[in-house]
């Protein structure tokens, strides 16, 4: 199959203005984005929007998934006054719509579930219209911490699911499908009233079956929200792109969506898990 990029992946350039007047606040607040930290395609378009994902607890990585540009290595200590500072960015932003997502950090007891309370607290603190999504990781299927973050009362809690159940030794190797599945599940029986998200990369090698069997088991546990997205290999030590998938196709997924019952479903080439993440409230 030829995995030359096709143009509908091809971004054209924007009035990129605002770019840099964002990336100056992240630094004087030293905050990082997952936007910059894993290459979005999307960067320019957000930052020109001012928004971004808050990426929390560092810039390295405990896992070592074949698809992400997220740093490996030695991670750091937890910074705790992070959280203010994310408040303050997105106050000063003037956001409505927050997301807040994470390094895995197996190296901690809670995998980090306390820090992301903390984040939700501080910014309800400066603007509590606010609405507020974050991305977790799996936290090892460690029950208290999830709790914990559901307690903490996000307006939807995502966890992505990534790929198929048959990629998952290649693709995501310290991860593990049913775990993910369970996380969504059990957020739904701690609290039925909270939306759940999760996401899928289309690309890797997986098969249209695979594809809705993996939207049927969303759907099982009560998923609302779906987003799918081309892989794009950030390097070619990374997993390779199989196959570019058509925009068409990305569409009959976007249909099959809505049909299984999901509230609300972005696919396309160029969507990713944060994307026009606000536009399920709009």
């Amino acid at each position: 199959m030829n995995t030359r990029k096709p143009s509908w992946l091809k971004i054209k350039l924007k009035d990129a203005s605002q770019l840099t007047e964002v990336k100056k606040m992240l630094e004087r607040l030293s905050l990082h984005t997952v936007c910059e930290e894993a290459n979005c395609p999307n960067v320019i378009e957000c930052f020109g929007r001012k928004t971004a994902t808050f990426m929390i607890l560092g810039r390295i990585c405990t896992r070592n998934c074949t698809f992400c540009n997220v740093g490996k290595g030695e991670v750091a200590e937890v910074d705790l006054e992070e959280p203010s500072r994310v408040a303050s960015a997105a106050q000063e932003l003037n956001l409505k719509h927050v997301v807040i997502t994470s390094v895995t950090r197996d190296d901690l007891p809670d995998g980090g579930a306390e820090h992301f309370v903390r984040v939700i607290e501080k910014i309800r603190g400066l603007n509590n219209k606010v609405t507020i999504e974050v991305l977790i990781p799996d936290f090892q299927g460690e029950g208290d911490a999830l709790l914990r973050v559901v307690k903490g009362r996000p307006d939807i809690l995502n966890h992505n699911i990534e790929t198929v159940p048959r990629l998952y030794s290649s693709v995501r190797p310290q991860a593990n499908y049913l775990r993910s599945l369970k996380l969504l599940e059990n957020v739904k029986q701690i609290d039925n009233a909270m939306y759940t998200k999760s996401g899928i990369m289309l690309g890797l090698g997986e098969k249209e079956e695979e594809v809705v069997n993996v939207m049927k088991d969303l759907c099982k546990i009560g998923c609302d929200i779906l987003t799918i997205g081309q892989y794009l290999a950030p390097s070619k030590e990374h997993h390779p792109v199989i196959a570019y998938i058509e925009p068409s196709v990305f569409e009959k997924y976007k249909e099959i969506g809505y049909e299984l019952g999901f509230q609300y479903v972005a696919s396309g080439p160029l969507v990713r898990s944060s994307y026009h993440a606000d536009d399920f409230f709009a």
